[in-house]
């Protein structure tokens, strides 16, 4: 590796930043940082950092820059007066965004002569550095396989997705999508469990199990739903419907919030009204899928 591939920018030292910033000290990278804030990096800076003053001077020291910033304006408002140094640069953006968001951002930047590999880190700032952990990366595959060692220093596993810059965002946004929509079934049914005298290390147990039945279900319908059956000989969206309605009554009797449950009632009524009352609930995904139709 040439001492240029060994010398990389961070941009951005929110927690994840840092992380990144702090997993690639450790690997002996020459780290170069900038943040709004200067005063985030001084334990970065005692470990051997370089702290650049502004944006410009940040993308002007490495060939690598990576960007976590808070979302796609953040970088446009950081790197715009920084424009004239981006001509020859890696951004490897690693900033949350729409997979629309992401492919204008790569365009934006060939525009000044930079290119853009779109990442989608898969793990909080305490798998940075971590061999089990992964990212996902779409853009120029000559680009990610150039790469590849800093990749696989912040994350365990790179994983490169095709040249559409949109690519990782989308699979991102899959995956945190259903993380955040879990989560909020989990503490809905911790508060359920409060209001009937239960502790959340009481329900954990049972919250574990069906967590970790979820993925059985994951490959049975997978299948199904590409092939478009929704045949209700396993499970019919009547028997859904009769189950969740029991849900939002049982949250609504111990005085809980039932904005979560009420909208998976609407949904199930949404498919009984679509005259999908006999089909497996997986129906579901059409109508989600087709909104209003």
């Amino acid at each position: 590796m040439s001492s240029a591939q060994h010398s990389v920018t961070v941009m951005g030292l929110g927690p994840m930043g840092r992380a990144m910033a702090a997993a690639l000290l450790d690997r002996g990278y020459a780290v170069t940082v900038w943040n709004r804030t200067a005063s985030r990096a001084d334990d970065l800076v005692a470990r051997g950092a370089a702290l650049a003053p502004n944006p410009a001077d940040a993308v002007a020291a490495n060939e690598v820059v990576i960007l976590s910033l808070t979302d796609y304006a953040a970088v446009r408002a950081v790197l715009e007066p920084a424009a004239p140094a981006l001509g020859g640069r890696v951004l490897l953006n690693l900033t949350s965004a729409t997979p629309e968001e992401a492919r204008a951002g790569a365009h934006w930047a060939a525009g000044y002569g930079a290119v853009q590999l779109t990442g989608g880190v898969n793990s909080p700032p305490s798998g940075i550095g971590q061999p089990e952990s992964s990212t996902f990366y779409s853009g120029p595959r000559e680009v990610f396989d150039r790469h590849r060692a800093v990749l696989e220093a912040l994350t365990g596993r790179a994983e490169h997705h095709g040249e559409d810059p949109g690519r990782a965002a989308l699979l991102y946004q899959l995956g945190v999508g259903m993380f955040w929509t879990a989560m909020l079934g989990y503490w809905q049914a911790v508060a359920l469990a409060r209001a009937n005298g239960l502790t959340a290390a009481d329900f954990l147990p049972h919250a574990d199990d069906t967590a970790n039945s979820l993925p059985q279900f994951f490959a049975f319908y997978a299948d199904r739903i590409d092939a478009g059956v929704h045949v209700g000989d396993v499970d019919r969206l009547a028997m859904g419907m009769a189950s969740v309605e029991h849900v939002l009554q049982t949250n609504a009797d111990a005085g809980v919030d039932t904005a979560l449950p009420a909208a998976v009632v609407d949904l199930f009524r949404r498919g009984m009204e679509a005259g999908h009352g006999a089909d497996s609930f997986s129906a579901l995904v059409e109508l989600l899928a087709k909104p209003g139709k």
